[in-house]
């Protein structure tokens, strides 16, 4: 069997989870790889066939995607061509986590594509939405890269079909301290401004990881780094606490690592105020800027005690055999010595 696994690359959050999912996936077929998007920091340890520019967002510097940067970065007439020569007839099955040069070119082609995403999730009649209905947000999650079928992950289990979240195994294995620091990860913020807020707790110490830093340093209590994954992972384990925006796999992550988590939407990202308002209804604090506004909040969170109590089993292998099973003409048996093999369906 062949497969065609593609990435949406903005956001490091689908390359963490494809750490994951890819070595499961090649214990039953030939995969090829394919990542679209230029604003992630995490490398994959494997080839990857098809590099392409698809059709991305840039993370501003005041909480928010530029608009300006994502306009102008992106380009129309070279999607639609990567959409027109990416031969997603070679294969068996194409599998789409929120990536949408892959996912149009096998709507266009009439193909099946399936997705395995959070922002899948998102779309669930169950999932918590935020106050304010964003018309523009829902369209975007639905039609940005169309998939069908999809089993998503979500911060809590929601039917048949949503999963809790993947939990990469560096993580899952990894045994928690807390040496007294703050992890930090605010990718739409500049230094300056989180500088500003920080300040405000100089008994603290932050391990902040810039996006927009190339260098380390550090400003009194405040240390600055750039995004590693290594270093990242270890200040998290490492942590009391995590802040950061309200991604999926960074909370996920704090969560099952039984940190205290605040998080902050980025402005103008429908799917992270989908994941504020679940993550709210959890029982986790939520800013909505970071100004003097959030102060009292974020003072009750350093000094409260509590944490959100999970319990995200590891469920990744049944996921992808499902997937690979709603391919058609597949099925997962399971024999005495081999183990499970993916075998034509009789």
């Amino acid at each position: 069997m062949k497969v065609l696994y593609a990435i949406q690359g903005t956001g490091n959050g689908h390359v963490a989870r494809a750490q994951e999912v890819v070595p499961i996936l090649m214990q039953y077929a030939d995969v090829d790889l394919l990542l679209s998007g230029t604003q992630c920091d995490l490398t994959l340890p494997w080839p990857v066939k098809y590099r392409l520019k698809g059709m991305g967002f840039v993370f501003g510097k005041k909480g928010g995607v530029d608009i300006r940067k994502t306009f102008t970065s992106n380009s129309t007439a070279t999607f639609f061509r990567e959409v027109k020569n990416l031969p997603v007839k070679d294969y068996d099955l194409v599998i789409s986590d929120f990536e949408p040069v892959s996912a149009w070119a096998c709507k266009l082609r009439d193909k099946k594509c399936i997705g395995i995403s959070h922002q899948s999730a998102i779309l669930h009649p169950h999932a918590p939405r935020p106050e304010n209905t964003d018309l523009l947000g829902q369209a975007i999650l639905k039609y940005y890269a169309p998939v069908s079928p999809s089993f998503g992950f979500h911060f809590k289990e929601l039917g048949a079909t949503v999963s809790t979240p993947v939990i990469r195994r560096d993580v899952r294995r990894a045994i928690p301290q807390n040496k007294g620091h703050y992890t930090v990860y605010l990718p739409a913020y500049e230094d300056l401004r989180i500088i500003s807020f920080l300040s405000n707790f100089p008994e603290i110490k932050w391990e902040v990881f810039s996006k927009h830093s190339r260098h380390p340093y550090s400003f009194q209590n405040i240390k600055f780094q750039p995004v590693n994954q290594a270093a990242f992972t270890q200040s998290m384990i490492d942590a009391e606490g995590v802040f950061c925006n309200a991604g999926f796999e960074t909370p996920a992550e704090a969560l099952f690592l039984k940190k205290k988590l605040l998080v902050i939407p980025m402005k103008g990202q429908y799917e992270q105020q989908c994941n504020a308002a679940m993550l709210k209804s959890m029982g986790v604090p939520v800013l909505n800027k970071l100004n003097n506004d959030g102060i009292a909040t974020f003072l009750s969170w350093l000094n409260a005690k509590q944490t959100v109590q999970v319990a995200y089993h590891d469920k990744t292998q049944r996921i992808i055999e499902r997937v690979l099973e709603e391919a058609g003409n597949w099925n997962i048996e399971y024999f005495p010595v081999e183990g499970a093999m993916l075998m034509p369906a009789r």
